[in-house]
């Protein structure tokens, strides 16, 4: 498996998009019952605060440094030079293989407008790859019949990946969740749905190196973003600074919570 170093309490993932994507599909493959994560600033606050969802996190078989300064804080801790491996890049390069590569995908999330416009770029794009399915749940609670009509129907279509958007934490938690009864390698990709179906731009690349994407979502969507960006990426900065003043001191980090 790949390396993994900390960040905070949260166990990064390390390695180049290939090999990330090479690990994926061979999960995939096996047909291994397990889940990925993209951990972004957010999530790695959040898995901090809360030990329940760190330790979801960090059950995941591949932990994937989706935010630029998530990525960077492994190396500023004694790990490896790490580039960033976001959901938003990773879904169109695991697309791409699972075709070359013959396997099967199922995409579990969001809304069926959206599903809609998915399915006609793969048909456009990538017209060899396999989708097994497509199903976009209520955005409620679903009951214990709902529940175990949507394993059905995932494993009746025997797909190798599943992509899962349901928004984090809910995404995390529902992979872990589904461990175990999901024959397939689950990854809450979140966002990148929406970014894949050409529903949602994203900045030029020369502006994702300056970490400005935090900005540009929080244009997009200030009402519901707002208070996550100024009160979760204060804390990660405020965390951090009080991690690297330990590390400088020689003082040994606080403990995980579990």
């Amino acid at each position: 498996m790949l390396p993994r170093y900390p960040v905070l309490n949260t166990w990064i993932s390390t390695g180049t998009p290939t090999a990330m994507v090479d690990t994926i599909l061979k999960l995939g493959a096996a047909r291994t019952s397990s889940y990925v994560c993209f951990a972004n600033v957010h999530m790695v606050v959040e898995a901090y605060r809360q030990p329940s969802f760190g330790a979801v996190v960090n059950r995941a078989a591949v932990v994937a440094p989706d935010g630029s300064p998530v990525a960077a804080a492994v190396r500023w801790f004694g790990g490896p030079r790490q580039p960033r491996v976001a959901g938003m890049d990773a879904l169109p390069l695991l697309l791409a293989e699972a075709a070359r590569r013959n396997q099967s995908v199922y995409f579990y999330g969001t809304t069926e407008n959206v599903l809609q416009a998915i399915d006609e770029r793969i048909r456009r794009e990538l017209p060899t790859l396999r989708v097994a399915g497509m199903h976009a749940p209520p955005f409620r609670p679903l009951t214990p019949a709902e529940d175990e009509a949507d394993v059905a129907r995932i494993n009746a279509a025997n797909p190798d990946l599943v992509f899962v958007a349901l928004g984090c934490p809910r995404q995390e938690q529902w992979m872990a969740q589904h461990q175990g009864r999901v024959t397939a390698c689950m990854l809450g990709v979140g966002q990148a749905f929406l970014t894949y179906a050409g529903l949602e731009r994203r900045l030029p690349e020369w502006a994702r190196k300056l970490w400005l994407e935090w900005a540009y979502r929080l244009y997009l969507e200030p009402r519901r973003l707002w208070r996550r960006y100024l009160v979760t990426n204060s804390r990660f900065v405020w965390l951090m600074s009080k991690r690297a003043v330990q590390h400088l001191v020689g003082r040994p980090a606080e403990p995980a919570p579990w």
